[in-house]
């Protein structure tokens, strides 16, 4: 997939509007009962960013993002201002011969953990932990990827824990950019669209 390793202005994003979204089909039965089938096992995000463009500096801003990317042409990366960091994150148990390991995000609801792989961690903010030992060197992170490498294997059931910070893969998920000029300097925007892509 083509995809720039650039972020969309996060002072746009601010000011956004979105979040996870599933696909589930529902069947309803004569009798009033439902069926119901998970397409996705994960959830795809999806954010208008309309909202968020409130300058004219942020329009121009904007536009020349939106140009460089070629419309729906090339993935970027996008902060999602209501769920982007993780703290004591538990991303795997050693086994004394793996040495990489995939940041994980997980979320917790009652007995239900659901894990997200993260694999746009922003530079810079990626903190490794073994047994609750914060690690200050042996191992280094592809911010890419999400894929922690370790210069020598964990020992076996050794915790390896993370904090970090992420960013969401995304697209534009439309070709043209349609404004409304409402009065001299001022535009409006009904919906500029961005969807989570898989890596």
């Amino acid at each position: 997939m083509a995809f720039h390793e650039v972020r969309f202005p996060t002072d746009i994003s601010y000011g956004s509007i979105g979040g996870p979204g599933f696909s589930t089909d529902i069947i309803i039965t004569h009798g009033g009962y439902e069926q119901r089938n998970i397409n996705w096992a994960e959830a795809r995000a999806k954010y208008n960013v309309a909202h968020g463009v409130k300058t004219a500096a942020q329009l121009a801003s904007l536009i020349a993002f939106f140009r460089a990317r070629q419309g729906r042409g090339y993935g970027f990366r996008f902060k999602d201002w209501a769920d982007f960091s993780g703290t004591g994150e538990m991303i795997a148990t050693g086994d004394g011969v793996k040495t990489q390991f995939q940041l994980l995000r997980n979320y917790t609801s009652g007995n239900i953990n659901i894990t997200r792989a993260v694999d746009k961690p922003v530079s810079g903010t990626v903190r490794v932990y073994v047994n609750s030992v914060l690690q200050e060197s042996g191992w280094s992170v592809d911010v890419t990827s999400g894929m922690i490498t370790f210069v020598a294997a964990p020992t076996n059931a050794a915790v390896i824990t993370a904090d970090f910070e992420f960013d969401v893969p995304v697209r534009f998920d439309t070709d043209q950019l349609s404004a409304r000029l409402d009065d001299y300097g001022i535009n409006s925007w009904n919906n500029i669209s961005l969807i989570e892509v898989r890596i």
